[in-house]
């Protein structure tokens, strides 16, 4: 009975080391597999037989301890480390590690989940980021608005070299000082013409016909189907784009061309600004152009050009009769339409008033691509306290006609001049620091940051977010189900898995351009092989030393 127990028992101790053997091979066989987590094996001793229980001490002698014999070992369990690797730096941006806790999300061809610390990834023909299996990685996407959508995790794409992209402005700041303790805006430039007359030499009114338009005892300047460009309109200096009037068509009256003129002008005529901007006829037949207060709103325009039969002739000649005054400054900024248009935008503020405890600037803007003959895009006030702090702006959208561009029309932008203040300088200086809207631009290159964002990088300067790494953590990342592939698969005792972004509720981070080595110590594996190799011989000595006995006892029987 007993040797033959020693035969099993020796056998259970070849099966054990058999088992650790098996596990060392994997992983040395792992050695430079990414992300691999090593194995070791974990024996039990088997049921004993017991030949005594032993007994209890008492007043006439000591207890006897249990005699009993123990019948070999077993497998316990096969346990694997999810100890960190090593990071190697390879340079490929879409070679993912993860520091720390946690497992890439992938979905397989047949829509399973399963999860790997293999980062080794690449772009598919099709854009997508999968492993070297074509699993797809699992992350979260963008809105048009390049804003992470949280919630569910999908199929993550770089589109390198086909995603192009544009947003229209929907907003622009600006900083700077504006000094409040300069001269208040009283008046606008007017210009005037010639006396003109009429066909009955009287002096023209509104409702003159610009065919019976002419000067003092001469004859008619204008016929129909001549063409009057206006070209040499300056606000503030800055060159007014050149629009054109056809006599008959655009209008036929004076009031019409005075209306066209105060459009191409850019003369803001809401109620309230400061002076009394707009157009007009004087008394005595003189065109009259008032433009809107403040010094970067001076208006000049050199003789408008008449083009008739063939030959050039000047109908108006308009000259200063009062300067603009008041306090004032301009910028000019670019803003993009819906198709990434670059469009040009200048907004000047001028001093309106001062009472004891606050000062009001007004914004006058306008928009040289602006697709109608309006040339100004909007008005508004801006407050600021005695300390010259911001307090208000009032009216502080502004609309850009687009129509007919093919883009989306109009264009509203919002002015942000809560960064402006209202104190004592020299000079009043403001610029545009931020808008909204950008060009069009191709992605050409990404980056994946250690939160897991992918910032895609385009040809007009733009770094735009494009999506994010996702990552599954458990409660028991031993209890998962190791399969081919370099995955696992959720198991009966690892628990559900927890899928957030990176650095979020125990979820390591990511570095881009690295990968995780094997865990499996070499050196250690060695030392497991010496001394499961030692084990599975000694085993098998307590099975040869059996045999022999029993082979003696044979002999004794025949005798």
């Amino acid at each position: 009975m007993g040797l033959t127990s020693a035969l099993f028992t020796g056998l259970s101790g070849l099966n054990s080391s058999q088992f650790r053997l098996d596990v060392i091979g994997d992983n040395i066989a792992n050695i430079n597999t990414t992300g691999f987590k090593g194995s070791r094996t974990l024996f039990q001793t088997q049921f004993a037989r017991t030949l005594s229980a032993g007994t209890k001490p008492n007043g006439t002698q000591g207890g006897t301890n249990p005699n009993q014999i123990g019948l070999g070992s077993t497998v316990g369990a096969i346990q694997r480390s999810f100890t960190p690797g090593s990071i190697e730096t390879t340079g490929v941006p879409s070679d993912l590690a993860i520091e720390g806790e946690g497992f890439f999300v992938l979905r397989t061809p047949e829509n399973e989940s399963v999860y790997t610390r293999d980062g080794g990834f690449t772009l598919s023909a099709d854009n997508r980021l999968i492993t070297q299996d074509g699993f797809f990685v699992q992350g979260y996407s963008v809105n048009s608005d390049f804003e992470l959508i949280p919630g569910a995790v999908g199929d993550l794409s770089i589109p390198l070299g086909s995603m192009t992209v544009a947003r229209a402005t929907d907003s622009a700041r600006f900083d700077g000082t504006l000094d409040s303790t300069g001269d208040v805006a009283t008046q606008g430039t007017i210009l005037q013409s010639q006396i003109l007359h009429d066909a009955a030499n009287n002096p023209i009114t509104g409702a003159t016909l610009l065919t019976d338009v002419r000067n003092v005892g001469g004859p008619a300047l204008l016929a129909n189907g001549d063409t009057i460009t206006v070209s040499g309109i300056k606000r503030g200096g800055r060159d007014v784009p050149a629009e054109t009037f056809v006599v008959g068509t655009t209008g036929t009256t004076v009031n019409d061309f005075l209306n066209w003129l105060d459009q191409v002008t850019g003369i803001d005529t809401t109620a309230g600004v400061a002076g009394s901007p707009g157009v007009g006829v004087t008394a005595d037949g003189r065109l009259e152009i008032r433009g809107n207060a403040g010094v970067e709103n001076a208006l000049s325009i050199q003789a408008g050009t008449l083009i008739s039969n063939g030959s050039t002739q000047v109908p108006f000649t308009f000259n200063e009769t009062q300067a603009a005054n008041g306090e004032s400054t301009t910028t000019t900024f670019v803003v993009y339409d819906s198709l990434g248009n670059p469009l040009s935008v200048n907004v000047s503020l001028v001093l309106e008033s001062r009472t004891t405890g606050s000062s009001t600037w007004r914004y006058y803007a306008t928009a040289a691509d602006d697709t109608d003959v309006q040339f100004d895009i909007g008005t508004g006030t801006i407050t600021f306290d005695q300390d010259g702090q911001f307090v208000e702006a009032q009216n502080s959208g502004v609309l850009v006609n687009r129509a007919g561009s093919g883009a989306n029309d109009p264009l509203s932008i919002n002015l942000d001049f809560t960064r402006l203040s209202g104190l004592n300088s020299r000079d009043s200086n403001v610029v545009m620091s931020f808008q909204t809207g950008f060009a069009t631009g191709t992605l050409i290159d990404y980056s994946v940051g250690q939160d897991g964002v992918i910032t895609g990088t385009f040809t007009n300067g733009l770094n735009q977010t494009i999506g994010q790494i996702a990552l599954a953590t458990f409660a028991n990342p031993a209890g998962l189900l190791a399969r081919s592939n370099n995955v696992f698969f959720i198991g009966p005792n690892s628990g559900e898995a927890r899928v957030t972004p990176p650095l979020t509720l125990g979820a390591g981070g990511i570095t881009s351009g690295a990968l995780e080595l094997s865990n499996v110590d070499l050196s250690r594996e060695f030392i497991n092989l010496i001394t499961s190799s030692t084990a599975f011989s000694a085993a098998s000595r307590v099975i040869s030393t059996s045999d022999q006995l029993l082979q003696e006892l044979l002999l004794i029987a025949r005798r």
